[in-house]
């Protein structure tokens, strides 16, 4: 493998990273004034965040991604030691409806977010571990579906919709690339979907935002572009008979309208003054296309795309089939989530709260996109070293041979 493939993801990730601080400086402003009379409150705190992430980047990137499945006790500490975080979120009130977070004093952990980093290295190492066997049904499929679904559940009991997602796709994602067949795979995916689906529609508060989406592809696809789905897109409804999350996506859509091709400057955005209540975190996309206009829009879609094209050079070179999994499922779960993401924001998915990795601010969501980065490198580095190590072992063999 290339070593230029890393210093290019690297140089992709602190682009992602400087573009994520510049945008969130203007779109937390007003929020850090009315909620904490101070306009860098934000920016504070995610500047100390990214110090810790980059540590973790830089610790993970020297920790051997092989000890991971060397020492198989680690995986499992670090598997319970999740669900445990996870079940101990019960323990606390819940917010806006949802019960996500550990709270301590000024910080606050969410523990779904490093589901996902167990899910990937939990699943990778029983496939790898597995070996041939991933085709046999129990061990390639009933087992891993099982480790994937402690989890799925546990995060879908919050509730947290998006990060279940996040979790059974990466999981079901490691075990395809592992070699599970297709047979065995699919009536997973269909009992975790039909499971997710009853969950959704018990769930009045997640069908309130889903109606409205519903209704516009309804009123797309039965008025044909006529004048149903023409009031379904461009119409502006009551603002004050609407629902939160359709209010979002609706001022979202309005301020990516404004920015238009140039934007309107950088910390001109109107929307991120009360009208984008989000405009921080899950929203911060819209403020940034708002203010920087459509170029920004396809530099940030660009920019994720290289980062998940590097990522699959790095897995296609990794050095063993173990590290082509960790690899995957990783930038799998960046890439999915800004896609994701950048969906809501654009109304391509109905509107669900999911952050924008190295943009939204979050501490938690920050420190697994870094953990997840840096187990990247960990994987092309050791892949760079044995490479060399195998032509090093090829010139002393041919300098034996010939002396």
């Amino acid at each position: 493998m290339r070593k230029s493939a890393l210093y290019a993801l690297g140089l992709v990730v602190a682009t992602l990273v400087a573009l994520g601080l510049v945008v969130l400086s203007s779109a937390s402003e007003a929020n850090g004034i009315r909620l904490h009379n101070d306009a860098y409150f934000f920016m504070k705190r995610q500047a100390a965040y990214l110090v810790a992430g980059i540590l973790v980047a830089v610790a993970m990137a020297l920790f051997d991604y092989r000890k991971w499945r060397e020492h198989v006790s680690l995986t499992i500490l670090f598997y319970v030691l999740v669900v445990a975080l996870l079940g101990a979120v019960f323990l606390f009130p819940a917010i806006n409806g949802s019960q996500r977070w550990l709270s301590c004093g000024p910080l606050r952990l969410q523990p779904s977010e490093l589901a996902k980093l167990a899910v990937v290295i939990a699943v990778a190492v029983w496939m790898d571990k597995a070996g041939w066997r991933v085709e046999l049904f129990r061990r390639g499929a009933l087992c891993p579906a099982l480790i994937i679904a402690l989890l799925a559940a546990l995060v879908l009991k919050e509730p947290d919709f998006g990060s279940t997602m996040v979790v059974g796709a990466a999981g079901f994602l490691v075990m395809f690339v592992a070699g599970t067949r297709l047979l065995h795979l699919l009536p997973f995916i269909g009992a975790g979907a039909i499971g997710f689906i009853v969950m959704l529609s018990l769930n009045a508060n997640r069908m309130r935002r889903l109606a409205p989406y519903l209704n516009k592809l309804l009123a797309l696809f039965n008025g044909g572009g006529g004048e149903a789905a023409a009031a379904a897109t461009t119409g502006a409804p009551s603002l004050a008979t609407m629902d939160p999350a359709e209010y979002q996506a609706y001022m979202a859509r309005v301020a990516i309208q404004n920015g238009g091709i140039w934007g309107l400057g950088l910390g001109e955005s109107m929307q991120k003054h009360a009208y984008l209540p989000e405009a921080h975190t899950d929203f911060i996309f819209a403020v940034g296309a708002e203010e920087l206009g459509l170029f920004f829009s396809i530099a940030v879609i660009a920019l994720f795309a290289a980062f998940f094209a590097l990522s699959i050079y790095i897995a296609r070179h990794a050095a063993d089939r173990f590290g082509r999994f960790l690899v995957l499922g990783m930038s799998f779960i960046i890439f999915f989530q800004a896609m994701f993401n950048l969906g809501v924001v654009c109304e391509a998915m109905p509107t669900k709260g999911m952050a924008l990795p190295f943009f939204s601010y979050g501490g938690t969501n920050l420190l697994s996109a870094f953990f997840a980065v840096g187990t990247i490198f960990s994987v092309g580095l050791h892949s760079v070293q044995d490479r060399k190590r195998q032509v090093l072992a090829k010139v002393v063999m041919r300098r034996r041979s010939d002396g």
